[in-house]
């Protein structure tokens, strides 16, 4: 039957105007008129408006609704086959079109008739080519059943005693009938069209069409009689038709006028159904399916309506989701030693060098323990196929030519090499022997000269043996076009790089099936075990590559949906075992198991063949695309298939739109090409009639669920399902199947399944989410385990985790509007979710730890909750970057060198990382931190900068990934640097006149200091848009005006900036000369702080020593020695290092020639001087003498460890920024002498730098400082993330005010121990800020430990803070004071206490 019935008709003809009951009499007594019934979704011409009488009370939701019914008494009840009306004029001709097929239609014409006429009715079908019945009935009043009225055109046949049967009149390509209708009686008219000739009906989208009689006399000419008069809407069905239309809108939050709006479409959709001819009867047993009437009452009852019943988590110490697995990069060794080529390789490469074309195709064989290599070169019009072999014995090629893969074509004559023999469909050719020195290889040289053949398929015979590529035949592509170019691998360098070589060999076996490759990857899951993380991410890495359709999943093999569904169950078997004995790798397992998908024993595969079969019996579809989507089945199940399914389903929900098919295909990587790629190709559209309709949605839909069980690794409901159980017969779905449900499942897990599957596409997502993470804490001690079943434990798991990314992705419209509150809850739901995929998750457990208490300062309304929450959203961007890195690290690099390898497309291997990421909860959290971050710094008041160095410049736009990768550079024109990565160490390169930076270098960082010391503008930009446009303005000139808190930025013209130019040469610019003078030795290797002059020892050491009680008592300085000026000079030139010295000679005058590799290597060298036994003996009177700790006392590797340290200090000197920045200003690296400073270690609980003059804003009345958790390193040093800051006035120093809370992921503590200090000549210059490019290093290595803010006194406790912050500002206003000038000082609080480690000048 056509599927095309009514199509034309408009979507309007659905709304009917209702029939108030004082109407109902005088539609009693009216004559004739026509109505022709139209399904929901179809289209109509000359549509009426709709109108309807709320029965809803103006009061809010939630009052008696059920007010406006009237009487029961009153109602009364017409019921009728449900059916959309047509209107018209009733005064006039009604003429209404239908399309039947592509080519015919229907019309049919009602007369209207004058008092006493019978009412005329003509139906004509234009373009008919067969022979047409009009199969029909009448409608009498109050029946539901046709009767056979009396008077009928003539032709007319009793059918059975149920219907007439009229046959058309044909003339020419037109058939009509004309019929009269004189009963008053009769209400309608119903028929069918038969096509005789081709035994096919024309229905009416699957029900009769429908013709209405109207009274004549009826005065209303646009309202349309209701087949349902005098019935009034209960309104307990109108709050489950609200409750229903909620739903299906995905539940969204309403305000109370969209709840009363609600109300109303509700009504006005019931009342439409009645105008219909549906009965309250069936519109009640529509309406209450399931347990909806429940939910609804039980709406009613709490008055909470259009709201969802969210689950109540339990009350958990986040603690206890924590994972500390850390795992070690383990790099493979690659061996540098060079084999000897073999003779295979000496023939490829003299073939590729010698031929003069391009490699179209290179392939490789396994024949047993020998090889085949196969070249196919085009050098001019001619394709050439070189093959050689290191087989030995006789040898024949069996082989044919092809213009598409399974075919064998007779070679033309001219293609035939020497000694070659004719056969029936192919040639065969003898190798020729050949050799190089002692290898012996065989050759075969092939020419073909027609452009007309896409491959060669061929076989090998040796003697009777005949050889064929794992039981098939060889084929080797000639065409260009399909066959992918393999670029140059690299070295494999951060891989698994044999493992990686063993795939590549294997991947021609891996293309006859995916049946195939997973054996393949089931085999090689022990050697990628063995080769530790790196070796798991090979495998991820293939199965990535086969999932992003970048491999070929099936050639020329035909293998059944269980053999493939049996092999993915034996892979993720044995991905089970590793994921339960090797924790530390469980992240990446997760990986390849969603990948790969879940599989099955048995029958699971074998269902999605059986079920095909189903669905096409059962919904009469045994044609076009369904057959050839059953022969693909039947041949090669895949991935596709799930998409395929998917496209069929939504473009029968669009009512057979084919643009939502191929939407739906191409979003899911599917072309048309791909599907006719298949072996059993996929050529044809869908075209379903929709009287299947009901039938392929529900029979699709079930068949979803098979191929997502066998193919998907995260789809919820199957993994629900699985773990749950099920068992369920009927319509040839899941026949007999059972699975029983996991054993140890915690109590009441099954309700929360049931509450997430019925939430799962709601537009209101915070309970779903709460719901799912709820499961998903609940089964982490399951999957912690060796449950019996925990391979259907982790695909639930990573079902639950990919729902909360869908949800969250759902949940970014709501959010546009929304309160900080709600998106800091739904960050923490994200965070938590990420936590629980994550094998070290320590830093996102206090990140979220850090949010919860940001949201707990909100709702207290503490003032400083904002500021807090940026700090938090500071760190949660810190730890995803840092995520991010680690994943490129140990991905990209296999992704590269596999892919190039394999012949994947560069953009997919380019990309893997990045949509790895994309792919997981940590893109969703960056989206959401990008939504609250401008709210956050609008409440705090922080604006869209931190200028750190307010210089007002000019200069040319630079755009560049990092300021390390330029530090060393000169620019030759002033330059405004644009530098995506700042880490705090680096060098500012000559000709910067600004630095603009989305980084977070600390205020106190070397680069800052050193960016006001070279009065450069220095800022953090937090608004992205701003940072484009800078970027969209690479190479034009602009002005930046800095205040403390901003920077107004505009593009000038050139005339400006020469007028600036000229104005800064009338002053004089010259710099201050720098000069350093040459330090000697003072005849002592060790001298203690009594002992700190100018000639022996730096600023540094000279400063800790004057403050040694002179600062008030509260104040401690620790105690210290030194190795002065001089000491490492003589130490190098002791005989016992000798040869040092003169390697160390060679490498500076390589320095000289610009060979900066030498560096590093000077560095080394120093490494391995000895001791003299005089410093040694010198040093431990001095620290002795001093009441410091000796190291040998301990034993002598400790001294070893110590002496380590202060070579270290000495070969700092030699550091690429230190040396570039001497060269600078050119300053004579050899007069630059390094000492010691030796100071014991104070085990800090904070580290703090404080300046005496606010450096932003140059207020001189005003301490800004900075104090981080453990040592100073992590404030001075390049690590990421900012300190907590403050400032306090220096006449009021009991009230700091806190500036920012630190989000610096990582501390530094250490035992109790010895730091060597560097303290060159060098150190405060003017002109030159040498301080902080030297090193300073413990004699012990510090401990890094990540930091959780929440519980940390300084953070928590306001009192404690506050007493800290001021006892800092007090000692640095009490230095000042003692120097008389700003200062810039570095310090340590233990036990409350402050410790002054060392001050310097404030520059």
């Amino acid at each position: 039957m056509s599927n095309t019935v009514g199509h034309t008709l408009p979507q309007q003809a659905l709304y009917r105007p209702s029939i108030k009951e004082n109407q109902s009499k005088a539609h009693q007594g009216v004559s004739a008129n026509f109505l022709c019934g139209v399904p929901l979704g179809s289209k109509v011409e000359n549509a009426v408006s709709y109108s309807s009488r709320s029965l809803l009370s103006t009061g809010s939701l939630g009052k008696k609704l059920i007010k406006g019914i009237p009487p029961k008494q009153n109602r009364s009840i017409v019921t009728m086959t449900p059916r959309a009306v047509l209107a018209a004029d009733p005064a006039s001709e009604l003429r209404r079109k239908f399309k039947l097929d592509t080519y015919s239609e229907l019309e049919v014409v009602v007369h209207v008739p004058t008092s006493g006429s019978p009412v005329q009715i003509e139906f004509q079908v234009t373009n008919s080519s067969g022979y047409l019945v009009l199969h029909w009935g009448a409608i009498h009043n109050r029946r539901n059943n046709w009767s056979l009225p009396s008077r009928h055109p003539d032709g007319t046949k009793v059918y059975k005693n149920r219907a007439l049967r009229t046959p058309f009149k044909k003339s020419g390509s037109t058939s009509s009938v004309k019929m009269e209708i004189d009963d008053p009686e009769i209400q309608a008219v119903e028929f069918l069209i038969f096509d005789e000739s081709e035994n096919k009906w024309f229905k009416h989208n699957g029900q009769n069409f429908h013709v209405q009689l109207l009274k004549q006399g009826y005065q209303n000419q646009n309202v349309l009689a209701s087949v349902n008069p005098n019935v009034s809407l209960p309104e307990e069905l109108v709050q489950i038709q609200a409750y229903l239309r909620w739903e299906r809108k995905g539940r969204q939050t309403y305000t109370p006028d969209q709840e009363k709006m609600e109300f109303e479409e509700a009504r006005k959709e019931l009342q439409h159904e009645l105008d219909k001819g549906t009965s309250l009867a069936e519109l009640r047993e529509k309406i209450n399916q399931g347990n909806i009437q429940t939910k609804v009452s039980e709406q009613l009852k709490t008055k909470k309506y259009f709201s969802i019943e969210r689950i109540q988590r339990k009350r958990r110490d986040i603690m206890n989701i924590l994972n500390k697995t850390v795992v070690e990069i383990a790099e493979e060794k690659v061996s540098h030693l060079q084999k000897a080529p073999t003779a295979l390789e000496h023939w490829s490469k003299t073939i590729s060098e010698n031929d003069g074309g391009s490699i179209l195709n290179k392939k490789k064989y396994k024949l047993e323990d020998k090889e085949l290599q196969v070249l196919v070169t085009k050098p001019l019009v001619r394709t050439k196929v070189f093959m050689a072999t290191d087989q030995r014995g006789p040898l024949i090629l069996h082989w044919a030519l092809s213009r598409k893969s399974g075919e064998w074509m007779v070679p033309p004559s001219s293609a035939m090499p020497s000694g070659s023999v004719l056969l029936d469909k192919s040639c065969e050719t003898p190798f020729t022997e050949a050799s190089l020195g002692d290898m012996f290889y065989q050759v075969i040289e092939i020419e073909i000269d027609s452009d007309d053949y896409a491959g060669m398929p061929f076989v090998l015979r040796s003697d009777e043996k005949w050889m064929k590529n794992n039981g098939l035949d060889f084929y080797i592509e000639l065409d260009t076009e399909i066959t992918k170019s393999k670029r140059d691998a690299g070295d494999g360098k951060g891989t698994a790089k044999s493992l990686l070589d063993r795939i590549a060999e294997l991947e021609d076996e891996a293309q006859r099936s995916l049946m195939h490759r997973f054996n393949i990857a089931a085999d090689l899951v022990e050697q990628a075990r063995d080769a530790g993380q790196l070796g798991l991410v090979g495998l991820l890495i293939w199965m990535r590559f086969m999932a992003m359709r970048q491999l070929i999943w099936n050639k020329n093999y035909n293998v059944k949906p269980r053999e493939i569904s049996r092999a993915q169950d034996r892979l993720t078997d044995l991905l089970q075992n590793v994921y339960k004995d090797f924790p530390q790798h469980r992240e990446i397992l997760r990986m390849i198991m969603s990948s790969v998908g879940r599989g099955g024993e048995g029958d699971v595969g074998q269902r999605i063949r059986d079920e095909i079969l189903v669905i096409q019996r059962n919904n009469d579809c045994k044609g076009g695309l369904m057959e050839e989507w059953h022969q693909k089945l039947h041949n090669n199940t895949s991935p596709d298939d799930v998409v395929i399914c998917q496209a069929l389903i939504d473009y029968i929900k669009s009512d057979f739109d084919i643009s939502v098919y191929w939407e739906t295909l191409n979003r899911n990587g599917i072309t048309k090409e791909r599907l006719l790629s298949y072996d059993r190709a996929i050529h044809s559209e869908p075209n379903f009639r929709r009287d299947q309709k009901e039938g392929l949605l529900r029979d699709l839909g079930n068949y979803m669920r098979t191929l997502k069980a066998v193919h998907s690794g995260a789809d919820l409901e199957s993994a629900i399902a699985t773990c749950m159980g099920y068992k369920s017969e009927g319509q040839g779905f899941m026949v007999g199947v059972q699975i029983n449900p996991i054993r140890g499942l915690p109590s009441g897990f099954s309700d929360l399944m049931e509450f997430i599957l019925e939430h799962v596409e709601d537009k209101m997502v915070e309970p779903l989410l709460e719901a799912l993470l709820e499961a998903r804490v609940e089964l982490r001690p399951l999957l912690l385990n060796s449950h019996e079943r925990l391979k259907d434990l982790i695909f639930l798991d990573i079902a639950l985790d990919s729902t909360v990314r869908t949800a969250v992705e759902r949940a970014y419209e709501e959010l546009n509007n929304a309160e900080s509150e709600k998106i800091m809850y739904l960050i923490t739901l994200v965070l938590e979710n990420l936590a629980l995929s994550t094998d070290d998750n320590e830093d996102l457990i206090y990140c979220l730890k850090g949010w919860n208490h940001a949201l707990e300062m909100s709702k207290q309304k503490d003032d400083q909750w904002a500021l807090f929450a940026k700090s938090c959203l500071d760190r949660t961007r810190l730890a995803l970057s840092s995520k991010a890195e680690y994943y490129h690290q140990i991905l990209q690099p296999s992704a590269e060198y596999l892919g190039s390898l394999l012949g994947v497309e560069p953009w997919a291997a380019s990309i893997f990382t990045e949509e790895i990421i994309r792919a997981g909860s940590a893109a969703s959290l960056s989206a959401l931190l990008n939504r609250l971050d401008p709210v956050l710094r609008k409440v705090a008041h922080l604006g869209s900068w931190q200028v750190i160095s307010p210089v007002e410049v000019t200069g040319y736009v630079d755009v560049v990934d990092e300021l390390l990768a330029v530090q060393n550079k000169s620019y030759t024109r002033p330059t405004i640097l644009v530098a995506k990565s700042v880490k705090g160490e680096e060098e500012i390169p000559d000709g910067t006149v600004a630095v603009l930076t989305p980084d977070m270098p600390d205020v106190l960082s070397h680069v800052s200091v050193r960016a006001r010391n070279s009065k450069v503008c220095f800022a953090t930009c937090f608004d992205a848009n701003i940072l484009a446009e800078f970027q969209r303005n690479e190479g034009k000139l602009f002005r930046l005006q800095p205040t403390s808190a901003d920077i107004v930025y505009s593009e000038i013209d050139k005339s400006e900036l020469d007028d600036i130019s000229s104005a800064k040469d009338g002053h004089d610019q010259s710099s201050p000369s720098v000069t350093l003078v040459r330090k000697h030795f003072s005849g002592r290797y060790a001298i203690s702080a009594d002992e700190f002059t100018s000639e022996t020892v730096g600023a540094k050491s000279r400063n800790i020593s004057f403050l040694k009680g002179k600062v008030p008592s509260w104040v401690g300085v620790p105690t210290s020695v030194a190795l002065p000026f001089g000491v490492f000079e003589k130490v190098l030139s002791d005989d016992i290092n000798q040869e040092v010295a003169s390697k160390l000679q060679m490498l500076k005058e390589k320095l000289v020639l610009g060979e900066f590799g030498a560096l590093v290597e000077i560095r080394e060298i120093i490494l391995q001087l000895a001791a003299p036994r005089v410093l040694v003996q010198e040093l431990k009177e001095k620290m002795e003498g001093s009441g410091m700790p000796w190291p040998g006392d301990e034993g002598e590797n400790r001294w070893e460890q110590a002496w380590l340290a202060i070579k270290r200090v000495w070969a700092s000197k030699w550091n690429e920024r230190a040396y570039f920045s001497t060269r600078k200003v050119k300053l004579d690296h050899d007069y630059l002498c390094m000492a010691v400073l030796v100071q014991e270690i104070i085990s800090a609980d904070y580290a703090f730098v404080i300046h005496t003059t606010n450096p932003s804003s140059g207020d001189s009345s005003e301490i800004y400082a900075e104090v981080v958790k453990g040592l100073g390193e992590t404030l001075v040093g390049a690590y990421p993330g900012r300190a907590l800051s403050f400032i306090c006035k220096k006449n009021d120093l009991d009230t700091p005010k806190v500036l920012g809370y630190p989000s610096k992921p990582i501390g530094l503590f250490i035992r109790r121990s010895i730091i060597f200090r560097s303290d060159s000549n060098g150190e405060d210059l003017e002109g030159y800020a040498g301080a902080g490019l030297y090193d300073s290093v413990p004699m012990d290595e510090e401990e890094k430990v990540v930091l959780d803010y929440v519980s940390d006194p300084l953070i928590m406790d306001k009192n404690f803070c506050s007493s800290i912050l001021s006892s800092i500002a007090q000692a640095g206003h009490a230095i000042e004071e003692l120097y008389g000038s700003p200062q810039d000082i570095e310090g340590v609080v233990k036990d409350g206490k402050i410790y002054v480690v060392q001050t310097r000048p404030q520059m």
